[in-house]
């Protein structure tokens, strides 16, 4: 009898994954296709296609390719899923034995993408 987790660890290692690292909005990602992903917010409509040109780093079946500073020709496609809010952070301020005190909440926008295609 075969053991089941002995067979996942043989099919990773036989599945190549290509994976990327791409700067998007001032922040580097490590992303792989099908990947879903949060990112601060972008400019862009619902259901629309990004393809993102600031590929640092590309991994195409065990042959890594590091860009200086970018990898020429290579691009990450993806589609603009939604527009969401992160977590309230409350932002407390206070000053002791002064009668100071300053309480603000402060909700981050998202945009949450699907990673279509990896092009290296």
């Amino acid at each position: 009898m075969v053991n089941a987790s002995h067979l996942r660890k043989v099919f990773y290692k036989l599945i190549i994954i290509m994976y990327a690292i791409v700067e998007i909005a001032g922040q580097q990602f490590k992303v792989t296709k099908d990947q879903k992903l949060y990112v601060h917010r972008l400019n862009e409509e619902r259901g629309a296609n990004v393809e993102f040109t600031q590929v640092l780093l590309v991994d195409a079946d065990g042959q890594i390719k590091v860009g200086a500073p970018v990898v020429e020709g290579a691009k990450v496609v993806a589609e603009v899923v939604s527009h969401v809010k992160g977590e309230k952070v409350i932002v407390f301020k206070k000053k002791r034995r002064k009668g100071y005190r300053v309480k603000n909440g402060h909700r981050q926008s998202f945009t949450e993408l699907v990673i279509k295609d990896v092009i290296a």
